[in-house]
C-alpha cells in the first residue's frame, strides 16, 4: 500500500513521534537518550526549528516542534538516520531501527498545544521510579518547565507554552503543574493513528524562509569573511576547510538543499564528504562566535514578520 503524502508547510508546529521496531529498544540507556538529544541539537543548529517539549522513553519519543521554515521531513530523516548509524555501531547490530517513518500531526491551535504538552509530560507516569514524581524524569521537558532542571543542551523554548498560564513565571509554573496533575487520564492523545491535516497555525509567528540561492550564500560569505569559490577545491588548507564546511552548512540551512544537490554545486565531492563537512560546520558554529554571528545575520535576512 503506498504511503500517504506527509502534509507540510513552513509555518507549522508538529507533534512528532518516533518509535523503534517491535523487538528493539530505541534507547537502551542514558547514553543513547543523551546522544539522540545531542543529534537533535546538531540539526537545530542547522535548521533553527524550535522545540517546545519532548519526552524520551525506552521504545519511543514525543516532540513538539515548530518548523520555523524548515522542511520537517528533512530534519527528522537526518536526525533519525544519524542516530540509527550511531546506535547500530554502538550495539553491534544491522538493519532498521525505527518503525516506518516518523509520525507527525499538525498542532492546530493553542488549546491542542496545551493538551498535547500535558500528554507528553505524563508519559513517564507508569515508570516505577517516577509514579507520582514525573517532574523528576530526566528525559522530559517537564522539569525544565517547572524550573527543577536545566536545559543542558539549550534545546527547548519552554516559555512558549508556559506563557499561556500567566506572565509571571512562578505563577505560570504552579498553574502548569496543577494542569499536569489534572490531565493524567487524557484520552485525547493516547497512542493514536496520526492524521496529517494542514492548518494555519498562529500566523503572527515569524519564520525563516529558505529561498536563498548558492550564489546568494557565497556572496554574503564573501562580504563577511572574504570567502572565495576557489577555496572549494583547495586541499590541505585548514582555513579553506573551515570556509568550505560553513558553505556546505549554509547551503543546507538557507537553500534547503539535499546533500546530492550540494555535490552538484561544489563538484568533485561525495555525499559522505558533504555530510562530514556539514558536521564540521556545526562544530565551528558552536565554538566560534564570529561564525555564529554570520549565520545569525543571514538568518535575519531570511526572517519574515
Amino acid at each position: 500500500m503506498p504511503r500517504c503524502a506527509r502534509i507540510k508547510a513552513p509555518s507549522c508546529t508538529y507533534h512528532i513521534m518516533v518509535r523503534s521496531i517491535s523487538e528493539v529498544l530505541l534507547y537502551d540507556d542514558d547514553t543513547d537518550k543523551i546522544r539522540y538529544l545531542k543529534t537533535l541539537k546538531k540539526y537545530q543548529e542547522m535548521f533553527r526549528f524550535k522545540v517546545y517539549a519532548y519526552c524520551i522513553m525506552d521504545t519511543h519519543a514525543h516532540f513538539i516542534i515548530y518548523s520555523n521554515g524548515a522542511d520537517i521531513s528533512k530534519v527528522m530523516h537526518g536526525v533519525n538516520q544519524s542516530y540509527a548509524q550511531y546506535y547500530n555501531r554502538r550495539h553491534g547490530r544491522h538493519g532498521h531501527l525505527f518503525q516506518d517513518r516518523f509520525k507527525s500531526k499538525v498542532v492546530e491551535d493553542e488549546s491542542y498545544l496545551i493538551s498535547l504538552s500535558g500528554y507528553i509530560h505524563n508519559n513517564p507516569i507508569d515508570l516505577e521510579n517516577y509514579n507520582g514524581n514525573i517532574e523528576g524524569y530526566p528525559y522530559s521537558t517537564l522539569g525544565i518547565y517547572l524550573g527543577l532542571a536545566q536545559d543542558a543542551f539549550g534545546l527547548v523554548d519552554h516559555k512558549f507554552v508556559l506563557l499561556h498560564f500567566g506572565k509571571n513565571i512562578n505563577l505560570a509554573r504552579n498553574q502548569y503543574l496543577g494542569y499536569i496533575k489534572q490531565c493524567i487520564s487524557l484520552d485525547i492523545l493516547s497512542d493514536i493513528e496520526f492524521e496529517n491535516e494542514l492548518n494555519d497555525y498562529w500566523s503572527q509567528k515569524s519564520l525563516y524562509l529558505r529561498e536563498q540561492t548558492a550564489v546568494d550564500v557565497a556572496q554574503q560569505m564573501s562580504e563577511k569573511i572574504g570567502f572565495k569559490k576557489i577555496m572549494l577545491s583547495m586541499k590541505s588548507n585548514s582555513k579553506a576547510t573551515e570556509y568550505r564546511s560553513l558553505y556546505v552548512l549554509f547551503l543546507r540551512a538557507f537553500c534547503d538543499l539535499k546533500y546530492v544537490d550540494i555535490c552538484r554545486v561544489i563538484g568533485n565531492v561525495t555525499q559522505s564528504r558533504v555530510s562530514k563537512l556539514c558536521s564540521i560546520g556545526v562544530d565551528l558554529l558552536q565554538s566560534n562566535d564570529k561564525y555564529r554571528s554570520i549565520m545569525n545575520d543571514i538568518f535575519e535576512n531570511c526572517k519574515t514578520a
